[in-house]
């Protein structure tokens, strides 16, 4: 399952008989704020579309172009989008729940469009329990157009959540640094203390928590 060209192809799903999606998540690193997962598959009638040449992996994309492609797989393309809570994240451990967050998106796809793809591929070394096969591809948002799809879907989904949240808490800079640990993130807390949506099993939040004992 290699690839060596500068975007993501079609390359792994042509691998596989029947329909084949790719699942990615958004938000294992944040000190704050929801895990995001989406699911997509690209029918093979919309594979020609000039826009499916500009996906990549989402981190090396610019936030106006993840924009603009976020709009046109959602117009063309069948997902779903998922999240889990930063209470869940809590409860689970950030690797379960981020598994939980594909499953639930891939739920959320079948259920919506009414499709059952044979193949999920699954960016990482771990898949969730789903009800087709999953295959785990290391670096699959930068080799599957389907992975690639995906992560631009959580990424966009997750940005514009943080994006509302720095509304009503300002001062964590959220807007700008989307919950990770940044100096700026981390002096807000230290100076104004955590929120319900920060994760309390996350390190820094926990020490917050208890120096403010």
């Amino acid at each position: 399952m290699t690839n060596t060209a500068q975007f993501p192809d079609f390359t792994i799903e042509n691998q596989y008989d029947g329909l084949v999606c790719g699942i990615d998540e958004a938000g294992r690193g944040p000190l704050a704020g929801c895990v995001v997962a989406a699911c997509v598959y690209i029918p093979d009638d919309i594979r020609q579309h000039t826009f499916i040449q500009s996906i990549n992996d989402s981190k090396k994309l610019t936030r106006k172009n993840r924009e603009t492609l976020f709009v046109q797989i959602m117009e063309h393309c069948l997902f779903g989008i998922a999240q889990v809570t930063p209470e869940e994240i809590d409860s689970l451990n950030i690797h379960h729940a981020s598994l939980l967050a594909m499953k639930r998106a891939h739920g959320i796809m079948q259920d919506n469009f009414k499709i059952e793809p044979e193949v999920a591929l699954i960016d990482g070394k771990f898949s969730p329990a789903l009800p087709c096969s999953p295959k785990p591809v290391i670096k699959g948002d930068r080799l599957s157009l389907s992975i690639a799809a995906a992560s631009i879907l959580a990424k966009v989904t997750r940005d514009r959540i943080m994006t509302e949240l720095h509304l009503d808490y300002p001062v964590y800079g959220w807007e700008r640094n989307a919950g990770y640990g940044t100096k700026e993130h981390l002096r807000a807390i230290a100076d104004h203390g955590i929120t319900a949506h920060h994760r309390r099993s996350y390190a820094p939040v926990k020490s917050a928590i208890y120096s403010s004992y």
